[in-house]
């Protein structure tokens, strides 16, 4: 049986988004329930919701489909606080998702603004058994304060966070620590990605001119920080999983030490990034060649 999953993505706020979108779409697993597009802050953008759909739009285009899932908007800022949702299209394309029945993942690339939303407007999809949440972000929980500023996608909606992580929700947890080893060079993506027809080129170039704008123009290398949700989705067995105490989240973007009674998360402490790695890109060259014919 094919895994339903909706994918909840800041497509334009870096530039490894692009690759968890594209192994999600190419991996044939996965029935896509939907692409929404997530808001970035503003601290780049006034208007990050519409960037991250103009780009999910723009792969859509490059991998042309058969089938292209439906695209939707999610909020367009961070919640106002933690019992007010943001309602849009996205969170309401999660609820009806979760009203069907089966197996369910919503992965999350960026904040968990409109999880929180789908939550606060119908509450009863907490209760859901089959429904799992996957999410990359948050602190490592071997460091309560989790540095000086925090960590990115928690600080684009921390109350949000809060209310997802203090749910009755299954929330499998990719932090920091983690997310970060997924790293590739310029010389690996040259050669195993580049060539890969117009997708191929595209990803890798606009991978590249963010490291020169937003970076360091003499760095060759990036982490795919987002790719590892899709893993986890696609092999379970390819992270090293435990239980943790739920903490409660801090106005810095910071794990705290206070626990929420009751509630664990499912925290990844390491994933397989050489199968995360060569199924991606095995995928982009099959598509590629299938594309030529």
């Amino acid at each position: 049986m094919k895994r339903r999953l909706i994918i909840n993505t800041d497509a334009k706020n870096e530039a490894d988004d692009q690759f968890a979108i594209v192994h999600a779409l190419l991996s044939p697993s996965l029935q896509i329930d939907g692409v929404i597009a997530a808001h970035f802050g503003e601290g780049r953008t006034t208007r990050s919701t519409q960037e991250s759909r103009d780009e999910i739009e723009l792969l859509l285009e490059l991998l042309a489909l058969d089938n292209p899932p439906v695209v939707a908007n999610g909020a367009e800022r961070a919640l106002a606080d933690s019992s007010t949702p943001q309602d849009s299209a996205g969170a309401r394309l999660i609820i009806d998702a979760a009203a069907q029945p089966g197996p369910l993942f919503v992965i999350f690339l960026g904040p968990l603004t409109d999880m929180a939303s789908a939550l606060l407007l119908e509450p009863s999809i907490a209760d859901n058994p089959e429904l799992t949440v996957v999410w990359i972000g948050g602190t490592p929980y071997d460091d309560i304060v989790g540095g000086e500023h925090g960590e990115f996608n928690l600080s684009n909606d921390i109350a949000a966070a809060n209310v997802v992580f203090q749910s009755r929700l299954r929330v499998w947890q990719i932090p920091m620590n983690v997310y970060q080893m997924v790293s590739v060079g310029y010389a690996e993506l040259d050669e195993r990605v580049a060539p890969a027809g117009e997708l191929g080129a595209y990803l890798v170039r606009q991978l590249k001119e963010f490291n020169a704008k937003y970076v360091d123009p003499e760095i060759e290398y990036r982490s795919l920080g987002d790719s590892p949700a899709v893993s986890v989705v696609l092999n379970p067995l390819g992270a090293v999983w435990r239980d943790h105490p739920v903490r409660v989240f801090d106005e810095r973007a910071r794990m705290t030490n206070i626990p929420v009674e009751g509630r664990s998360v499912r925290v990844a402490d390491s994933v397989d990034v050489r199968y995360l790695l060569e199924d991606m890109f095995a995928k982009i060259t099959a598509h590629a060649r299938k594309e030529e014919r």
